[in-house]
């Protein structure tokens, strides 16, 4: 970055001296790191969940990096919102429950329309069922079907429509939302636990028949994150804490790793690498950002 800045200098100031505190030397260092900064380019994602949570971060972190979002989610008003908050020309919402494959064909299909390709797709909307996990012989099969609708078949959704596309283009990246709870065994709803565990298993069933197309398949696992799901879901376990006690819990008590916290934007941050040609031969993969927990829980 610093020999670039320092030729673009020398073109635009040929027969003159600018020093180093110059508004003209921090401008020309300013625009390498903004092109420095543009690692999606020219690229067109949809995110599945975009309206929030994990999902609205990485719609965020794409478009800083020059990306065109599609967000595909079922939240009508706050999916219009981050659009309008991203910008027209950067974003764009559309209704699509996952478990409809119709409708993820059609978020597939407007990318194409609106922008003649799609290079990577973020399956991301889930759900986490009923909170309080049961015992065994109390499983709801109900709330097992319909989680799993969303979260597995969803996700398959997703890798078909966008391999339609990406395939004879010969590129793409394609990222799917697990969860450490898909790693090792916790205290979340089995139903979850089990959709999840299923994405991991669709996306390695699916890295190795797509990487003869040229389109990559990964997986991030987050640890626990303070999503409105999480904050949903911990506040069902602890009635009558407040929403700063439930972050609380989330942020510090449940975390592995001390003195930081995980975020939705740590998550999107990982999706932008597997998002990125930064990751050109990475496939199969399942990115756990969770602090060490599934590694510890493993030890004990």
């Amino acid at each position: 970055m610093f020999v670039r800045a320092l030729r673009s200098i020398v073109r635009e100031k040929k027969n003159g001296v600018i020093a180093p505190g110059s508004l003209g030397f921090v401008n020309a260092f300013s625009s390498a790191s903004a092109s420095q900064s543009q690692r999606l380019a020219g690229k067109v994602a949809v995110i599945t969940g975009g309206a929030s949570g994990i999902g609205k971060a990485t719609a965020v972190e794409f478009v800083r990096n020059g990306a065109k979002v599609i967000i595909a989610d079922v939240q009508d008003d706050l999916g219009h919102a981050v659009a309008t908050e991203l910008g027209p020309g950067a974003a764009c919402y559309t209704r699509c429950d996952v478990s409809d494959e119709a409708q993820v064909a059609a978020a597939v299909d407007l990318a194409v329309a609106r922008h003649g390709q799609l290079d990577v797709m973020f399956n991301n909307a889930g759900i986490g069922g009923n909170p309080v996990r049961p015992p065994l012989g109390a499983v709801d099969i109900a709330d097992f079907d319909r989680v799993m609708a969303t979260n597995a078949r969803g996700v398959l959704a997703g890798l078909k429509h966008a391999a339609r596309v990406m395939v004879p283009r010969r590129r793409g990246s394609i990222i799917c939302t697990a969860s450490t709870a898909g790693v090792v065994g916790t205290v979340v709803n089995p139903s979850y636990s089990a959709s999840k565990a299923a994405v991991l298993g669709l996306v390695r069933a699916m890295a190795a028949e797509m990487a003869r197309s040229g389109v990559r398949v990964n997986a991030i696992s987050p640890g626990a994150v303070a999503t409105p799901l999480a904050m949903e879901t911990f506040g069902s376990w602890f009635p009558g804490k407040s929403a700063e006690e439930i972050r609380r819990i989330i942020e510090v008590d449940v975390s592995s790793m001390d003195g930081t916290v995980l975020e939705p934007e740590d998550i999107a941050r990982a999706a932008l690498y597997l998002a990125s040609d930064e990751a050109k031969y990475v496939s199969g993969h399942n990115l756990i950002v969770d602090g060490g927990y599934a590694v510890s829980r493993t030890a004990k």
